[in-house]
């Protein structure tokens, strides 16, 4: 069990976790993601989780100049904003984003072998709970990482709650059926298995892979156990379209501001949703 049950990241999942209700996480790509998660966190009334990965953060060339924005954008939102290192298994890069203010950290040790995802995991959270900072794990592969189609995927609820407490960590990313990078939201999640992960597992359990997954899925697993519920690819497709209408009906456009602007406005609308939809499931 979180030894950090006073931290308000904590506090908002175990909130959400007891209430059955479902907190979304975005990922933070360019800086105009970050405005729209807060922009359409803020018409929803909602808390929010913005998550900057480790990928990004390479994509950028430093950890910085995108964290500190972000920070800034979540620190003046007068809903609660989190910033959240996310899928990060550089443990230096967990220090130093700690240091830089995050809010909460996710160590990804699902690649390593068993007892050494324990132990390295343990260190991190040690550290990250010495300076406050709670953290997220995950306990074996969810699918779809590094292009690996894998949605048969499970986590064994026995393994998970052992994993929890030989490490403190402060929630669990879980295999119940997702799949990273999916396109379409035609994923089918065993719901089963979320209520028997989540009667055995006492802190909150993390969706990943959630693009794939419809409304109607995502509302059943929040209320079957689920709490923290990521979307990355879904955003980034509505982003993308977005800028590309606007482009094919204007070839001789040179001006970003005029294509992204439309594109952060289409995440804002679908962050709002989709945070209601989790907040009501």
């Amino acid at each position: 069990m979180s030894t950090l049950l006073d931290s308000p990241v904590v506090a908002a999942l175990q909130h959400a976790r007891t209430g059955r209700s479902g907190i979304g996480a975005f990922n933070v790509v360019l800086l105009e993601h970050a405005e729209a998660i807060v922009d359409g966190a803020e018409r929803a009334g909602v808390p929010v989780i913005l998550q900057i990965s480790q990928n990004c953060i390479a994509y950028h060339g430093a950890l910085e100049p995108l964290t500190a924005a972000t920070l800034a954008l979540a620190r003046r939102s007068p809903v609660p904003a989190i910033v959240h290192l996310d899928h990060a298994d550089d443990v230096d890069l967990v220090h130093r984003a700690v240091a830089s203010g995050v809010d909460s950290v996710m160590f990804d040790g699902s690649h390593l072998p068993y007892e050494d995802n324990v132990r390295v995991t343990r260190e991190v959270v040690e550290h990250c709970h010495a300076h406050g900072v709670p953290v997220e794990a995950e306990l074996g592969e969810v699918g779809g990482k590094d292009g690996v189609h894998a949605p048969g995927a499970r986590t064994d609820p026995a393994q998970a709650a052992a994993f929890v407490a030989a490490t403190g960590v402060d929630s669990l990313a879980v295999a119940v059926g997702s799949s990273h990078a999916m396109t379409e939201r035609v994923a089918t999640l065993d719901l089963d298995l979320v209520a028997a992960l989540a009667a055995v597992v006492p802190v909150p359990l993390v969706l990943h892979g959630s693009s794939g997954v419809a409304d109607d899925q995502l509302s059943a697993a929040v209320r079957a156990g689920m709490t923290k519920v990521n979307i990355s690819t879904h955003l980034n497709g509505l982003f993308t379209r977005a800028v590309r209408e606007v482009l094919d009906a204007d070839p001789a456009l040179v001006d970003p501001r005029k294509y992204v602007a439309p594109a952060r406005a289409a995440v804002a609308r679908e962050v709002q949703r989709l945070l209601r939809l989790l907040a009501e499931a």
